[in-house]
């Protein structure tokens, strides 16, 4: 797989995705959505496909969203821009959405969008010297595609905090706040992250799968997430994943799951 904006691999099912924009530091374009969005779906109709780490070029995740991409978009009547955003914050969802487990690697800047970006990863784990922030209210601009989530994990009092005064925020108080579960010296973020990646793709990739998508859908459905347990649970007792846990246990032997 070739992009201008990404640079991909995929080796023992672990996709590596690096924004490819060092020289803005990884800001977030159009052409670059629209290639992840591809990227995406590429992701969700791959098998192979356990694991997926997101990292930015260069020593930044992400300095966000380009503000000529908000420049463009305010040319457009208020239907058009509103569709345009909404089209924008379907990317982020389906990020969020992905039945694979996804691992920020967040060093350098991590502003704005890239803040949202890995809010939607399941794990991040931040270097030591990485810088957050959401400036959109500095440039009236307003975080277009994060309150909600920023509210839901660090809490009502926290996203007001971040939101409102736009002031960059430390690794430490970005763990404080719940941005990211793990702070780690910067020389050894890459151990770290492939470390964690490593206990992924150890495990049985549709049982992680199903629990993800409880756990991400459950804090929204209307029908009890107890019910969605249920009808998961029936799915996951019938793959051959299964049967090999079963086996490996009674064999006394570490498990070789499939994804099937």
């Amino acid at each position: 797989m070739t992009y201008k904006h990404w640079l991909v691999s995929l080796e023992n099912h672990l996709l590596r995705l690096t924004i490819n924009n060092p020289e803005k530091k990884n800001r977030l374009h159009r052409d670059l959505f629209l290639e992840f969005r591809d990227i995406i779906a590429y992701i969700k109709q791959t098998p192979e496909v356990w694991a997926v780490i997101i990292e930015g070029a260069g020593g930044n995740f992400s300095s966000g969203v380009d503000v000529s991409l908000i420049g463009q978009m305010m040319g457009q009547n208020k239907e058009t821009y509103q569709q345009g955003l909404v089209e924008l914050q379907s990317i982020f969802d389906e990020l969020e959405s992905l039945e694979k487990l996804t691992i920020a690697k967040i060093d350098g800047y991590c502003l704005g969008g890239g803040v949202i970006m890995a809010l939607c990863c399941d794990f991040r784990l931040a270097a030591e010297g990485s810088i957050f922030g959401l400036p959109e209210v500095k440039r009236s601009i307003g975080v277009i595609m994060g309150t909600q989530r920023i509210t839901r994990v660090a809490g009502i009092a926290a996203a007001k905090q971040m939101i409102l005064l736009g002031d960059n925020f430390d690794a430490s108080q970005a763990k404080a706040y719940g941005l990211v579960n793990q702070v780690v010296a910067s020389n050894a973020l890459e151990e770290e992250v492939m470390a964690l990646a490593q206990k992924f793709l150890k495990l049985p990739p549709l049982a992680v799968g199903v629990c993800k998508r409880i756990i991400q859908e459950g804090q929204f459905a209307e029908r009890n997430g107890q019910d969605m347990e249920v009808d998961a649970q029936y799915d996951i007792l019938h793959t051959q994943d299964f049967q090999e846990a079963i086996k490996s246990f009674f064999e006394k032997r570490e498990p070789k799951y499939q994804g099937k």
